[in-house]
C-alpha cells in the first residue's frame, strides 16, 4: 500500500510525496486506519519506526476539515523539549499545504510568544507536561475543543516521574469524540497500566522486530583503555571524512573535555547537554541538522526520540548504564529506509555493562579486533600536543637498547 492509496487529502498526499513519503512503515500502516476511524490506539513501536508521522498524518487530515474552536483540537505531549520541537516541526511540515499548524509549549524558554501565538488561535498544541499546567492555569490554554490527546514516549514520561501529570491532562481534556493516541517504545507493567487508565477500547498495535536493533544498523565494539579513547575517536572522524558523528558520553563534564580533545587535533566539534539552556541546546541541534557541524558529543539528552536525519555513525564514547538506552542511542542512526553504523568504545572496566547489554539483546555484539600493531599505530597517529606518545616510546626503545648492550 502507497500513501497514494490512504483516504486523504489530495493536499495531504502532494505534501508527502514531496518530503518522500512513498510507502508506509509498519506502524504507520498499522495505525493510520485505524485513526482515521476515530478509534483509540495503543502503539509500541522501536525507535526510528517512523511512529511521530503515523498519528501527524491521520490528526492533520481530520483536523484539515474542522472549523477552529475556543483551543487546540489536538495535544500532544512529549517528555522532553527537544522532542515537543521536534513533533511540532514535524506537524508543520507535513501539514504545509494545509491549514493546519502546530505550535510548541515548553518550559525554560519565554512564554510570551506561546501565549500569543495561543490566542491567535492554533489547532495543534505539543507541549511538555509542566508548562500546561502553567498557561492553563492562567486561562490561556483550554481543553473544551481538543478532538485527539497524543501522549509519546510514554515509557520516558514515566521515568521522568511524568505519569500523575498525563493523567491529570486526560481527565481534564475530556470530551465525548476524543481520541487518545498512546505511543511508546517499550512496555511493562507501569506502561501497561498507564495505557489503560486513558484509552478505552483502544487497538492495541506492537511493532516488535525479532531484533532490537533496527535491521539497518551495522553495530559493533572495540575494546579500548579508558584514556585511549579520545584517539580512537580522532581516528574514526579523519579516517571517514565525509560521516556525521554523533557520539555518547555519561556525563556533562565528560562532553565539554571530549570536546577540547578533539579542538586540541583540529577537529570542530560541539557539546550537547542537559546542564545548557533550551536555546543553546536547540541551536547546537540546528546546527547538526543543517550539517554546519559534523561531529556532536552528546549525554543521553538526544538518546530518545529526536530525528537527526542522516547521521552516519553513533559511537558509544562510553557504554551506557542500561541495556535499553544502548537501543535508543544506535537508533539515532539507520533511521527510516537509511542504512547507518553504530560503534561502541568498551574499556576493561565497562566489560559488565557489554554483558547487560548483548543479554538484553539475546546476541552477541560484534567485536572488532584491534592488534597490539594498529592500537599502537593509531595512538601514534594523534596530533594532539600534549601527548607525544611518539617521543615516549622512541625513549623507551632507546632504553632498551641500552640494556641489550649491557
Amino acid at each position: 500500500m502507497k500513501f497514494t492509496d490512504y483516504p486523504i487529502s489530495i493536499e495531504l498526499k502532494l505534501q508527502l510525496a514531496e518530503l518522500g513519503f512513498k510507502k508506509p512503515t509498519d506502524i504507520q500502516f498499522k495505525s493510520i486506519k485505524h485513526i482515521l476511524e476515530g478509534e483509540d490506539l495503543f502503539g509500541i513501536a522501536q525507535t526510528g519506526s517512523g511512529k511521530t508521522a503515523a498519528f501527524v498524518i491521520p490528526i492533520i487530515n481530520v483536523l484539515s476539515k474542522l472549523k477552529g474552536g475556543k483551543g487546540p483540537q489536538c495535544v500532544v505531549l512529549a517528555p522532553t523539549r527537544e522532542l515537543a520541537e521536534q513533533i511540532t516541526r514535524v506537524f508543520n511540515e507535513i501539514g504545509s499545504k494545509t491549514t493546519v499548524r502546530a505550535v510548541c509549549i515548553m518550559g525554560g524558554t519565554e512564554q510570551d510568544s506561546q501565549i500569543k501565538a495561543l490566542k491567535n488561535g492554533v489547532q495543534v498544541v505539543v507541549a511538555t507536561p509542566g508548562r500546561v499546567f502553567d498557561l492553563r492555569n492562567q486561562g490561556v490554554l483550554k481543553f473544551d475543543d481538543v478532538r485527539f490527546l497524543v501522549v509519546d514516549e510514554a515509557d520516558r514520561m514515566l521515568d521522568l516521574g511524568f505519569g500523575h501529570d498525563v493523567k491529570a491532562i486526560h481527565k481534564f481534556s475530556f470530551s465525548k469524540h476524543r481520541q487518545t493516541l498512546f505511543f511508546s517504545a517499550t512496555i511493562d507493567k507501569k506502561v501497561k497500566a498507564l495505557a489503560y487508565d486513558l484509552v478505552r477500547d483502544a487497538i492495541r498495535i506492537q511493532v516488535s522486530p525479532e531484533n532490537r536493533v533496527s535491521k539497518n544498523v551495522e553495530h559493533a565494539y572495540i575494546s579500548v583503555e579508558m584514556d585511549d579513547k579520545r584517539f580512537f575517536l580522532e581516528n574514526m572522524v579523519k579516517e571517514y571524512e565525509n560521516f556525521r558523528f554523533l557520539v555518547f558520553v555519561r556525563t556533562k563534564v565528560r562532553s565539554e573535555r571530549v570536546v577540547a580533545a578533539m579542538e586540541r587535533v583540529g577537529i570542530k566539534a560541539e557539546f550537547l547537554h542537559g546542564g545548557m539552556d533550551q536555546k543553546s541546546r536547540f541551536d547546537v541541534l540546528e546546527r547538526f541538522r543543517k550539517q554546519e557541524i559534523r561531529l556532536l558529543i552528546t549525554t543521553d539528552v538526544s538518546a530518545r526520540g529526536i530525528d537527526i536525519p542522516e547521521v552516519d555513525m553513533v559511537i558509544n564514547y562510553d557504554l551506557p548504564e542500561s541495556p535499553e538506552q544502548y537501543v535508543h542511542r544506535v537508533g539515532r542512526t539507520g533511521r527510516g529506509t537509511n542504512t547507518g553504523q553504530a560503534l561502541s568504545f568498551c574499556a576493561k572496566e565497562e566489560e559488565k555493562l557489554l554483558a547487560d547489554i548483548q543479554g538484553y539483546l539475546a546476541e552477541e555484539v560484534a567485536e572488532l579486533e584491534v592488534n597490539k600493531n594498529d592500537y599502537k599505530a593509531i595512538l601514534e597517529d594523534t596530533e594532539d600536543p600534549s601527548y607525544d606518545w611518539k617521543r615516549l616510546l622512541d625513549d623507551a626503545n632507546e632504553f632498551d637498547g641500552t640494556v641489550d648492550n649491557w
